[in-house]
Parts: structure tokens; sequence; C-alpha cells
């Protein structure tokens, strides 16, 4: 059960969903407008979750626990406001429009680099850093469920 699982690990599967929800979107022809449509609807509302909980829930807690947190949040916490903006203007945009299948992988290129800094720096030293992993997985969990019932 998901809630059983710590927070790297939560957030670690939720990379791997992201990304191949952008493996699928590129495989998809110029004519697939439909399924384009729903994936940017899915992709969107992930990566909103996803990063609400880590600025939340996650984020809070590096910044405290970590030696050079502050420095790896602030840098992650700019990187999720180029993503956010990025998913704001693909919300308003229909597959049709000029510049879509850029955005949508522009948007994973950005969440891809995103994603190895975290996993290759941040996760690491949160695994040795004593934090609840658990506890925080959890809290993080029900949040997420929250936020995928209403966005």
């Amino acid at each position: 059960m998901a809630a059983r699982q710590d927070a790297v690990a939560l957030l670690t599967a939720d990379h791997r969903e992201v990304h191949e929800m952008f493996e699928q979107f590129e495989q998809l022809g110029d004519r697939a407008r439909a399924t384009k449509e729903k994936l940017k609807e899915k992709i969107c509302k992930a990566l909103i979750a996803h990063t609400t909980i880590e600025e939340e829930i996650f984020y809070p807690a590096v910044r405290e626990q970590i030696e050079d947190g502050e420095d790896m949040v602030d840098e992650a916490t700019v990187e999720h406001a180029a993503a956010k903006d990025l998913i704001q203007q693909l919300q308003e945009m229909d597959p049709d429009d000029e510049l879509f299948d850029a955005k949508v992988k522009v948007l994973g290129e950005q969440i891809d680099h995103h994603v190895e800094e975290e996993e290759k720096e941040m996760f690491p030293k949160v695994k040795k850093s004593g934090l609840d992993l658990l506890a925080l997985g959890q809290e993080m969990a029900m949040r997420k469920q929250e936020l995928m019932d209403t966005l």
C-alpha cells in the first residue's frame, strides 16, 4: 500500500510515473490530439500534486535536517517555479496550438534534470539524515491523495 512507502520511495515512484507519461507523449503522432490532451492533463495533475507535497512537506524537512539542505531546496524550488510556469501555459493550450509539443518536451527535459539532481544529490543525503522517512512518506501520501482528488 502506498501509505507505507517512505518519502524517498514515494517521490521516486512519482518520478518514474511522470517520466513514463512523457515517454508516451513522445511516441504520439501529430494526429493523436485527443490522446495528447488527456496525457497533458495527467502530466500536469501529477506534477502539481508532486511539487506541492515536496514544497509543503518534504523540502521543509530537508531544509531543517540536512547540512546543505537549504541550497539544495532553494535550487529545487526555483526549478519547480520554472516547471509550474510551463504547466500553467500548457493547461491553457490545446494540442493544435503552436509550440504545444515543444513545451511538453521542454517540460519533460526540465523535469528529467530536476529528478536527476534530487535522486543523485538530495535523496542520498536524506536517507542518511535520520529523518523519519516512513512518517514523512505517510503524510505525503495522504496529502497527495487529497490533491489528486481535488485537481
